[in-house]
């Protein structure tokens, strides 16, 4: 199991053709924290963490901020404050986190299609 975050780095480190621990070295951390977070046994880096791997892969701004983009998006612990919504949004929150395990990843791929077309309709009309 991994998290969105832990592909990319995992991508950007065997690109480098750099081991784990070489990197966790040059990044002032364990290669334990590294490996958890690439394994997606860890929450969100820092910010500070993401900027010291945007500078030892001397990865450009847009690339940096794909990367800051990933991170927010591969805690796998998360929490939906569903506090003040309809009820039929805690409902579905709830839901989906209890069913969330066995849905098959072509349910998830058209979840989230929808999600984003919901979110760019949003985006284009404000």
């Amino acid at each position: 199991m991994t998290t969105p975050f832990g592909v990319a780095v995992r991508h950007l480190r065997e690109k480098k053709g750099v081991s784990q621990k070489e990197m966790a070295k040059a990044l002032n951390v364990s290669p334990a924290y590294l490996s958890a977070l690439e394994h997606g046994r860890r929450g969100t880096p820092s910010f500070e963490f993401l900027q010291r791997v945007a500078g030892y892969f001397n990865i450009i701004w847009d690339e940096a901020e794909e990367l800051f983009r990933i991170a927010r998006i591969s805690d796998p612990k998360i929490t939906v404050d569903t506090a003040g919504l309809p009820p039929e949004y805690t409902a579905f929150a709830n839901r989906l986190s209890a069913e969330i395990r066995d849905l098959p990843p072509e349910t998830i791929r058209r979840l989230a299609g929808i999600l984003e077309k919901a979110c760019n309709a949003r985006r284009k009309s404000t």
